[in-house]
């Protein structure tokens, strides 16, 4: 099993192809001494100013900034004054996409029952913010992303989480998901999924507005 991070190339293509791509691969995270391994299970799309769910749609401000950047990039944002969530930067310099990673199966490093089905519950996990913002995931030190250790399986989709503003955009169906029980939101729950902390819970999964 190769440790190694993937490839500048694979971040500069398609981005709904990359955000499936993902599927399956693991993340690995340095923290002091410890090492933390996860299994990507769940991500979304985000592909560019065209695309009104995207924070790209607003224009090149000082946190879109490193979505512009080169692919192969991290993009950490931080949402509702609480959380930090995870993208990574996708396609060539200047075109505004990244992909959301929503929720993560942990391998190995993490304390018992720790969650990481959620883009906030995974970041607080991995001990990721603003410092990881514009990191290189391509250097293979504090954060990267190695190939799977096999197949990815039977890849679902779905529309993107809360993004219900972004009009038609918010019907396209670019959230990825594989069979597992650390995926955000089930497919058989019915009621609106939200971040942990906030007034309303779903059973067992988190949700967040879009990119």
């Amino acid at each position: 099993m190769s440790h190694e991070p993937l490839p500048r190339d694979f971040y500069d293509r398609d981005t709904v192809q990359v955000a499936r791509d993902l599927l399956g691969c693991r993340i690995y995270r340095h923290v002091g001494e410890r090492l933390y391994v996860a299994r990507v299970v769940e991500t979304e799309a985000y592909c560019g100013p065209h695309d009104l769910a995207c924070h790209a749609s607003k224009g090149l401000t000082p946190r879109t900034e490193p979505m512009y950047g080169p692919p192969g990039h991290a993009y950490v944002y931080f949402i509702y004054g609480l959380h930090h969530c995870l993208n990574v930067v996708t396609e060539g310099p200047g075109i505004g996409s990244a992909v959301l990673i929503r929720a993560l199966e942990p391998i190995g490093g993490f304390a018992e029952a720790t969650r990481t089905d959620g883009p906030a519950r995974l970041t607080k996990a991995l001990s990721i913010d603003r410092a990881q913002n514009k990191l290189d995931l391509t250097s293979g030190t504090d954060l990267w992303f190695a190939g799977p250790e096999r197949p990815a399986g039977e890849i679902s989709t779905g529309k993107r989480i809360g993004v219900d503003y972004a009009g038609e955009w918010a019907e396209r169906p670019w959230r990825f998901w594989l069979h597992s029980p650390c995926v955000s939101v089930q497919p058989r729950r019915r009621r609106s999924a939200v971040l942990e902390g906030t007034p309303t819970r779903p059973t067992g999964g988190e949700g967040t507005r879009g990119l």
